[in-house]
Parts: C-alpha cells; structure tokens; sequence
C-alpha cells in the first residue's frame, strides 16, 4: 500500500486541489485495474472518497469568493466548466 494511502484523511488540508485531482485520477486508475488487493481497495475508497469531498470544499470556497469578488458581490449565475480535451 502506497504512503498516500495510509495517510490520516485529517491531513488533507495542507493538499492542493491539483494534487488531490491527481491523486484521485491515480486511485482511479488502480481499482479499475483490479490489481490491488481487497484491503487495499478499501484503503483507496476511503482515501478517494476523503479526496473527493476536499475537492468538493475547496471549489465551493472558490465558487464563494468569485461571487463576492462579481460585481461588487452581487449574486452571478456561474456556468459550468466544460473540459475542452
């Protein structure tokens, strides 16, 4: 088991939104490989599941600021943001 996979879920705080992305991607992509073993799964769930909702909180805290910054705080209807790949 990898060393992200053990770490405390409580440490996420100190983890970019960049490098959360990167690491679910990576968690991802080894359970679909269905190479690690069922404790590990597990152990990739929980971490991915702790990075999903890091992730989550982080772009609602930006979503919150970009209205307060719009228009002097006026409410603005945000779009979604479509990856162009």
């Amino acid at each position: 088991m990898t060393k992200h996979l053990k770490e405390s879920t409580s440490e996420l705080h100190d983890v970019t939104f960049e490098a959360a992305v990167s690491e679910l991607e990576t968690i991802v992509s080894k359970m679909e490989s269905k190479q690690l073993p069922l404790q590990d799964t597990l152990a990739a769930f929980k971490r991915g599941t702790a990075l999903l909702q890091h992730c989550q909180k982080t772009l609602a805290e930006v979503e919150q600021q970009v209205r307060i910054l719009s228009d002097d705080g006026k409410t603005q209807v945000l779009q979604a943001y479509q990856d162009q790949d």
